[in-house]
């Protein structure tokens, strides 16, 4: 898994410098908001953020701190899928995609048992993830890929039905974030 490539995937989806009206999280570079690049010690203009810290920031925000690194050696697919998530989500909602979907297709626990949704990687979640991969194979990570991007574009529209201002972005997030 190259995660360097998964960071470039994301910069050039996300784009350059943005200030859009209706966007919550105000002026982003490369995809990353003021209040994240802040609170990761950038404290210059938003227009002026490096490419590399976005890069550094995306590598430990979203790979390294939520574990995507140990869902990659089992599933790589579904590995950079909860990357991008994460990216547009927040890790704990990504990963709670991972664990409501192994919960749902564990086959009411005769594969593995139920996870806790705590919405983060730990042992038991990397031990469902592979028991699941074990038993269904590259077939599985699919369809789990598809019961992700299931619940992510739920989300979606969601989030466009409780705020009208989100309207702006559903069609993008539903077109270049699902299914890619």
């Amino acid at each position: 898994m190259d995660v360097a490539a998964l960071i470039d995937e994301v910069i050039a989806r996300e784009g350059g410098y943005s200030n859009h009206p209706a966007d919550r999280g105000g002026p982003t570079n490369f995809g990353i908001t003021q209040a994240v690049a802040r609170a990761n010690g950038y404290a210059g203009d938003m227009r002026q953020l490096p490419r590399r810290m976005a890069e550094a920031i995306y590598r430990r925000l979203y790979w390294e701190r939520p574990g995507y690194a140990f869902v990659a050696q089992a599933a790589p697919h579904i590995a950079a899928e909860l990357f991008d998530s994460a990216v547009n989500m927040g890790p704990g909602t990504a990963t709670g995609f991972l664990q409501r979907a192994l919960n749902a297709l564990n086959r009411n626990q005769k594969d593995y048992p139920d996870l806790k949704v705590d919405r983060a990687i730990g042992a038991k979640t990397l031990a469902a993830l592979r028991a699941f991969m074990m038993l269904r194979g590259k077939a599985g990570e699919k369809v789990l890929l598809k019961a992700i991007e299931a619940l992510q574009g739920e989300r979606y529209v969601a989030l466009a039905e409780s705020r009208p201002a989100n309207e702006a972005f559903l069609y993008g997030w539903l077109a270049n974030r699902i299914g890619n």
